[in-house]
């Protein structure tokens, strides 16, 4: 690979060889389970130092499309294709036809879903979610925690927050399973009627923990998205704070252009 230059500089070896490899796995030249080229061998076959190849390493690591095994070496993911996560994935009509907003987007991309509950119970609001919720921090809240996979790969970790005196009177919201349609659903059927979901959203590298959770190398990209519910009086009825891996998710959405 020639030397690259971006702003009249060229481009670091490391850098060079680091987006070779990763080019390499991107277009199948390196297969999911495939073994990355070892120290040894990218020293002579870049004709670099040891301590390039191990900052390259570090650089392919941190792309989200490797594993690196203590004792073994370092093997492509087997993770399964980006799919899109649309803004239409919470209308009214799929949660009538029984179906929650991660399982219908799943079945539409052909994909096989799961959801793994990790954690329900009261816990007190921190002040992030407090605030969203319009409540005092520490105030009780229902805490409703799932991890999701991919055919069978994790791709996101999920916590809805939900105000008490919503939920108390909603015994579903305790249970694993919330029934047909999730959680959306039993609000409304029980007069919390949704008016519009409001997401942020932010990139940033995968703290330790997260990275673990999610199958992910150390400091790969990851996208959180908090998201506010809020019913046709104007209550904020649910909070969602929800981390993705990166690499699985294309977000698409549609803005009408209306006064």
């Amino acid at each position: 690979m020639g030397a690259a230059v971006g702003e009249g500089k060229a481009v670091p070896r490391y850098l060079q060889i680091a987006e070779d490899i990763v080019q390499q796995v991107r277009t199948g030249v390196l297969q999911p389970g495939d073994q990355v080229p070892s120290e040894a061998e990218m020293v002579e076959r870049y004709g670099v130092s040891g301590g390039t190849v191990r900052k390259a390493m570090l650089e392919i690591r941190a792309s989200g499309l490797v594993d690196t095994r203590h004792g073994k070496g370092s093997f492509v993911k087997a993770r399964p294709p980006v799919r899109h996560r649309s803004s239409d994935r919470f209308r009214r009509s799929l949660r009538q036809g029984g179906k929650a907003a991660y399982l219908a987007e799943s079945e539409q991309s052909g994909a096989t879903a799961k959801v793994s509950v990790i954690h329900i119970g009261p816990v007190d609001a921190p002040e992030a979610i407090a605030q969203r919720l319009g409540v005092e921090v520490g105030t009780k809240v229902l805490a409703r925690r799932r991890l999701y996979f991919r055919n069978g790969t994790p791709v996101e970790t999920a916590t809805s927050y939900l105000p008490w005196d919503v939920v108390r009177d909603i015994p579903e919201l305790f249970a694993e399973n919330p029934g047909d349609g999730g959680i959306y659903a039993r609000l409304e059927e029980h007069g919390h009627v949704f008016s519009e979901f409001v997401e942020t959203l932010q990139a940033r590298p995968a703290a330790k923990a997260e990275a673990s959770e999610l199958a992910l190398s150390p400091g790969a990209t990851v996208v959180h998205l908090l998201r506010n519910a809020l019913t046709d009086t104007g209550r904020v009825v649910e909070v969602c704070d929800t981390l993705m891996a990166a690499d699985q998710f294309v977000f698409e959405f549609r803005i009408p252009a209306t006064d």
